[in-house]
């Protein structure tokens, strides 16, 4: 170990910020979107990151043995898995097939985090400062980050650091509960937390070796918190600055350890050498660990068998005829139980797959509001501007004053001087919205208003240029029906602060419909139809684009036919309507067996208004895989809602800048989904949310469970169980794109953070064959492997898991 303790700044500030880019972000609940919680780890194997994890939080990144084992049993995981499995696993000391199998019935030894200062002083002293520490944090940092559900937040003015100095300094709590001083020891610290974060990790005797991983714990203790803090930073390099906000509070969390050693010290001082020489040494990976590695590996190969027996399946031969109906969906899990369904109405309809923003990175301001809503996926920034604003100024500023006096009777109804006298007071008046909301018969939401617009619109070039893009990223320039939908997809839910959870990750946790209408507008413009014909994409005179948004709660579909008032498509819209509103029957009664207490497809529609249902639907729980290949490949295949489903057609990728699109965002997108449900559902209780009875919304930004603490990030425990069993297979997505292997490995060439996602299988790469069949395996380095004629399934074999 190194031992000199003469840290400098900028030793100190590399691995603080190194810290910082282990904890991944956590977006507000306003727009919250899916985030993959080992973000910060992708460059590392699985079994590699348990052992990172484990030494700092205790964390399991599998789910336990007795899981692996019974699928084992029941003949899911055959043995060819387990040792295709041990083929890629990293090691020179790797068990053998008959080794996994019977470590494979025997518990693997829970894994205790390395304790901290805190955990220490709180042996030593039976005081709780794990918990003071969390209570206190908790209590200043919902101000400090709120968003406006705060009467009296915290000034932003100041940096965290020094806003949280401004607090503590006159916060006894610590001092009542046991640690001296602690007020005069913030006041004495220094006025810069660069500065701090030197002095504190002297007096810790912190060597450059310990900082790697200590530093990592210390973020990694604030729970949401931290995360919250690195979303401050992602959105500020965003936009190309910077943003200090994470280091600051991993200062603050140092400033704790460090008053907290100076008290114990003479208790805990031998114990706290033994942390740091943990700390010191190299992350390896256990035989255990690399184990479960193992059997998750060979769970996921069984998997992707079943997978391919899907794509092996005979495909309906495809209409030559002009489509009586298209519709373009997102590429969301939910829309593929629809698509099918809506297919199956009609032969003559025909369905597509795209990003829900649709290609447009819109800043959108709604109806009356001037809230930016960044309707576009995380990885970007906006591109275009957009309004909902109408051509009438008055109902603008009607609908403004209605909600300046909704939200002042709100504040009136939480203040101080008037909560129990309003209770008191007009309680008996809300007799009957209570019994409205407890018999289900709150009216849904329907987002409606005037149709966006971009503002400032776009010149003429540029909208030829945006519409091309998009259709060709689409797979979609020739063929058009006389009526084509685009639609966007949302929730409509109550009294659920997860609500922008199921709306659509693709548009920044918002509702889909503002860019399917802006897209469609685009599109039926006469003077970019003309740009598009000379181009190669003739869009015939009598093809109107309609914008749309489907409820994938109730399945129901919203046609906003009046944003292109056209008398001569009114047969075509009210046929739409009919097979819409027969796929959305259909629809429900696939979710129905899987929904709890679901007992038809009348059942799923209420419990949108449900105000007590935790398990309004399942969102994307349970999804195994992405697909980039034409419609073709996958129609008429049951995907059980558990597929992403792109329409791509490498055959009109001029130079693969669409294949390089979808691989660079889609499916970083899509992967982020799938590791947050694999993370919420093998460690709930680290990269879980928590149970939704007993949330409290702190902040705008996210819940606590119970009256305060650390902030919950992750999936609710009711997203992912239903109350017996898990209703989400924690498995690593398989992505099959139809295309050549060489363009796909040129592009993970050129993108090192894609290529390490399936380096070090957080990914599996299929490359489909000309027949559409999973024909080649991504092995990691840039090489292939054909995937064996033994590998496939015996016929009518199901999805396994």
């Amino acid at each position: 170990m190194n031992t000199s303790f003469a840290l400098s700044n900028d030793t100190l500030a590399k691995a603080g910020d190194a810290a910082a880019r282990a904890i991944p972000p956590v977006w507000p609940l306003a727009s919250s979107v899916a985030v993959n919680p080992f973000l910060g780890q992708t460059e590392e194997d699985l079994a590699l990151v348990g052992a990172r994890l484990g030494r700092i939080g205790g964390v399991p990144v599998t789910m336990p043995r007795a899981w692996y084992m019974i699928r084992l049993q029941d003949g899911t995981i055959t043995d060819a898995d387990i040792i295709a499995a041990l083929s890629v696993q990293t090691g020179s000391d790797l068990p053998d097939l008959a080794e996994v199998k019977r470590r494979a019935g025997i518990a693997a030894p829970t894994i205790a985090p390395q304790p901290t200062i805190a955990d220490l002083a709180a042996s030593a002293s039976g005081i709780d400062w794990p918990g003071i520490i969390a209570d206190r944090f908790g209590h200043w940092a919902a101000g400090y980050f709120d968003q406006g559900q705060a009467l009296w937040a915290a000034p932003r003015r100041r940096g965290a650091y020094d806003a949280w100095r401004q607090t503590a300094t006159h916060d006894l709590t610590p001092e009542i509960a046991g640690l001296k001083d602690f007020a005069q020891f913030v006041s004495d610290r220094p006025d810069r937390a660069e500065d701090a974060m030197v002095q504190g990790a002297q007096a810790l005797g912190l060597t450059e070796d310990v900082l790697e991983t200590y530093l990592h714990q210390l973020l990694f203790t604030l729970g949401g918190w931290a995360q919250v803090a690195r979303y401050h930073l992602w959105q500020a390099e965003l936009a190309g600055q910077g943003d200090t906000t994470i280091t600051d509070i991993l200062t603050v969390r140092l400033l704790w350890e460090e008053a907290l050693l100076a008290q114990y010290k003479a208790q805990i001082g031998e114990e706290w050498d033994a942390v740091k020489a943990v700390h010191a040494a190299p992350v390896t990976a256990s035989d255990d660990l690399t184990t479960n590695a193992i059997l998750q590996e060979a769970w996921e190969r069984a998997v992707q068998r079943d997978l391919a027996q899907r794509f092996a399946a005979p495909a309906p031969d495809a209409n030559p005829d002009r489509p009586a109906l298209q519709a373009a969906f997102c590429i969301d899990v939910r829309s593929e139980v629809f698509r099918r369904a809506l297919e199956a109405v009609d032969p003559g309809i025909q369905t597509l797959g795209f990003a829900g923003f649709f290609g447009l990175t819109a800043s959108h301001k709604g109806f009356a509001s001037d809230v930016e809503e960044l309707r576009l996926p995380v990885l970007l920034n906006a591109g275009v501007t957009s309004t909902a604003r109408g051509d009438d100024p008055q109902a603008d500023q009607n609908a403004r004053f209605k909600a300046r006096a909704s939200r002042a009777w709100g504040r009136f109804k939480l203040a101080a001087v008037s909560s129990f006298a309003f209770v008191e007071a007009t309680g008996p008046i809300y007799a009957g919205k209570l019994i409205r909301d407890a018999m289900n018969m709150a009216p849904n939401d329907v987002p409606g208003g005037p149709a966006p617009r971009l503002d400032p619109a776009l010149g003429l070039a540029a909208r030829i240029d945006a519409a091309e893009t998009i259709l060709r990223a689409m797979s979609f320039s020739e063929n058009f029906a006389r009526l084509v939908v685009l639609a966007g997809h949302g929730a409509n839910v109550v009294n659920n602060p997860f609500a922008s959870g199921l709306h659509c990750g693709a548009c920044g946790g918002y509702s889909g419909e503002v860019n399917a209408r802006l897209l469609a507008g685009l599109l039926n413009a006469t003077d970019v139809r003309d740009g598009l014909a000379e181009r190669g994409i003739a869009v015939p005179s009598d093809t109107v684009f309609v914008g749309a948004l489907h409820d994938t709660t109730t399945d129901a579909m919203i046609l906003f036919a009046q944003d292109v008032p056209s008398t001569t498509h009114a047969a075509d819209l009210r046929q739409a309507e009919s097979w819409f509103t027969s796929a959305g029957a259909v629809t429900r009664g696939e979710r129905a067996l899987r929904l709890p207490r679901a007992e038809g497809d009348k059942d799923v529609a209420i419990r949108s208004r449900d105000w007590a249902e935790t398990r309004p639907e399942w969102a994307l729980a349970g999804c195994k895989a992405f697909i980039a290949a034409p419609r073709h490949r996958t129609a008429g295949k049951s995907m059980e809602g558990r597929a992403f489903l792109h329409d791509y057609d490498w055959k009109n990728d001029k130079d693969f800048g669409v294949l390089e699109l979808i691989m660079t965002a889609p499916v970083v997108v899509a992967s982020w989904i799938s590791l947050q449900y694999y993370g919420s559902t093998v460690a709930p209780d680290t990269f879980g949310a928590g149970n939704k009875v007993l949330h409290n919304v702190t902040g705008g930004i996210g819940v606590v469970e119970g009256n305060g603490g650390t902030l919950r990030a992750g999936l609710p425990w009711q997203s992912v169980h239903d109350g017996e069993g898990f209703v989400h297979d924690p498995l690593r997505l398989s992505v099959c794109i139809e295309a050549p292997r060489e363009a796909m490995a040129g592009i993970l060439e050129r993108h090192d953070g894609v290529r390490a996602l399936f380096d070090n299988r957080w990914l599996h790469l299929f490359a489909l064959d000309e027949n559409g069949q999973m024909a080649w395996r991504y092995e990691g380095d840039l090489k292939w492997s054909k995937v064996a004629a033994m590998d496939m399934p015996e016929p009518d074999v199901k999805l396994a898991g």
